[in-house]
């Protein structure tokens, strides 16, 4: 395979294909993409308009094939699969993992969708039935039906043949499911466990240590209580705790601990990038991409931020009219309005920051519905800190130039401004999580509409006070 390459040589090399592909010389591509790695595929596809990526696509080997397409977003397999043949659709569809699978339904028309299922095999659409059987959201419609289940009382040997018998078709076999005779989940077993206990498991099932008085070594003596999760479950909540019990596989259960699944740190892990991926954007006021920008329509670009501006533009209203409230305060002293950009802005900041944190806080775990009073305590200190510092600058600075009067004004008003916008901004997560919203969501418009109304207030009065205005 050749090496990784840089962004810009993708570029060049982009740039060469779709020369290449203006004049119809399929020949040529096909040899510069031999070599290539899948992940070195899935970058230069991206960088293709659809109907070149679909005649590109058609030039690669079926297993390389199957691997690239699994790397696409959702949204990028769906628009491939409509650029290509049917043959094609239905051979990439057939040796797609079950979850995976599932996942390009849920882009997919449903007629679409129906015709794609009705050309599976027999065996694959049973594997994939029971992932479409649980709500999107939930970890039960990522999880892996693919996998090798042994029972407590087989002896290593027998567990080790089990697997060399049918394991071919398993997602993993590097940790193994143990369940008794109704699928329930009684613990997991590594295959390096498995592999080594077969030094002490002859094949007629010897006892341990050549002692004809000893029980047979057993895989309930070699298996560990499992970690597992709920089909059921929110998907990022189950992926983190997944991931945090630093296993290749964490077994899947229904709410009678049967075993029905398995989640593996892979996939953990992208249902984790996607999370992070769709809070930084909303952090952002702004929706996430299913695709690739270059390719992104510009009405779906569009449709992704103009809801959030929409928001925060009707939210500003409210500072309009506490700006009206105090009218005759800025017409007596037109110096105060200098300082508004200011003050709305550190206030704004100081708030996203405290969101931003708790909000990461609650996705990994740290903190809890119950620690809500705690939260607000710490960022009621952590933004009294802030604002001293910062209010000391601020009235030196202010008050050299605008006199004492304005330098108090100032360092008093950030010292209360940046107490009450973290106080708020580290609280907003933790209501949002108590009314089921997406902390993401539901903190920014609040946080910033908040932030700027309830600092102009505070700077407001305080002025009136100091000024006696």
């Amino acid at each position: 395979m050749a090496s990784s390459h840089t962004g810009l040589e993708f570029d060049v090399l982009a740039d060469h294909l779709a020369l290449m592909l203006a004049q119809e010389d399929l020949v040529s591509i096909e040899k510069v993409i031999r070599d290539m790695s899948p992940s070195d595929l899935v970058d230069v596809l991206e960088r293709e308009d659809p109907d070149d990526r679909a005649i590109i696509y058609r030039l690669l080997p079926r297993e390389v094939a199957v691997e690239v397409f699994e790397r696409f977003s959702p949204g990028m397999r769906a628009d491939l699969l409509t650029g290509l043949r049917d043959e094609h659709v239905v051979g990439v569809f057939e040796h797609l993992d079950p979850d995976d699978r599932v996942s390009l339904v849920d882009e997919l028309p449903a007629t679409v969708s129906a015709k794609l299922f009705s050309g599976l095999s027999e065996k694959e659409r049973a594997l994939t039935a029971p992932i479409l059987g649980y709500p999107s959201g939930t970890i039960g419609r990522h999880m892996s039906t693919e996998y090798v289940r042994l029972r407590p009382g087989m002896t290593p040997r027998e567990a080790f043949d089990h697997v060399r018998a049918s394991g071919d078709g398993a997602e993993t076999v590097y940790l193994l499911m143990v369940t008794d005779d109704h699928r329930r989940l009684e613990g997991v077993v590594g295959m390096r466990d498995l592999i080594f206990a077969l030094d002490g498991d002859s094949a007629d099932g010897d006892s341990r240590d050549d002692d004809p008085a000893a029980e047979p070594i057993t895989v309930r003596d070699l298996m560990k209580s499992p970690e597992s999760v709920t089909a059921s479950e929110d998907a990022e909540k189950a992926a983190r705790r997944a991931v945090r019990t630093t296993h290749l596989v964490t077994p899947v259960v229904d709410e009678e601990n049967r075993l029905i699944g398995i989640l593996t740190v892979d996939d953990a892990n992208r249902i984790i990038d996607r999370a992070d991926e769709e809070d930084a954007a909303r952090a952002g006021a702004s929706e996430p991409l299913d695709r690739p920008y270059l390719i992104t329509s510009v009405t779906t670009l569009v449709r992704s931020r103009i809801v959030w501006l929409l928001v925060l533009a009707l939210s500003a209203i409210l500072t309009v009219q506490v700006l009206e409230m105090f009218e005759d305060a800025l017409a007596t002293v037109v110096t105060l309005s200098l300082f508004i950009p200011l003050l709305t802005g550190t206030a704004g900041n100081t708030g996203s920051q405290a969101a931003t944190t708790v909000t990461r806080a609650l996705a990994v775990g740290e903190v809890r519905l119950r620690d809500t009073w705690k939260v607000a305590w710490r960022e009621v200190r952590v933004g009294l800190t802030m604002g001293v510092l910062l209010g000391m600058i601020g009235a030196v600075v202010a008050g050299l130039v605008y006199g004492m009067d304005f330098g108090l004004i100032i360092g008093l008003t950030l010292v209360s401004i940046c107490t009450i916008a973290a106080t708020v901004g580290g609280i907003m997560p933790m209501v949002a999580r108590a009314i089921k919203a997406d902390p993401a969501v539901f903190s920014t418009p609040f946080i910033s509409t908040f932030c700027d109304a309830s600092g102009l207030i505070v700077y407001f009065l305080i002025a009136k006070a100091v000024l006696g205005i």
